[in-house]
């Protein structure tokens, strides 16, 4: 049995997915046309604060919220007149994430390379 490793199903998504700078997102989110998703941990959120004006969908919650067959869909938590915009801490998780949602049907869809890492230090507004 051959196993595909983690940094290979990422790698396969990132060719296949639409990715965005922190100043890309940040701008979306000034002229409010994006939906800014944080797929951390709770605990993440907790320890090093969340982004103002994001919503957090936990990565492990993300296909059941974003579906509307689901008994766990989140009615009006997302405006899908709006791209969606992925994060995680670091870029990896939001890209698989991404790659996810997209085969689930979603097409204005994207994440933020380097995730909530490299946001910190592009204007966006950090609350604890």
């Amino acid at each position: 049995m051959t196993i595909k490793s983690a940094s290979t199903l990422v790698a396969e998504a990132l060719k296949e997915i639409k990715t965005i700078s922190p100043s890309e997102a940040l701008e979306k989110v000034n002229n409010n046309t994006c939906n800014l998703i944080d797929i951390r941990d709770v605990r993440e959120l907790e320890r090093l604060g969340r982004v103002e004006n994001s919503s957090h969908i936990p990565r492990g919650m993300l296909e059941f919220w974003m579906d509307p067959d689901s008994q766990y869909f989140k009615e009006g938590k997302i405006d899908m007149n709006k791209e969606i915009v992925l994060f995680c801490a670091g870029g990896l998780r939001s890209a698989l994430a991404t790659k996810t949602l997209q085969s689930m049907g979603f097409t204005n869809i994207s994440h933020i390379d380097g995730g909530f890492g490299s946001m910190q230090n592009s204007g966006f507004k950090i609350v604890k």
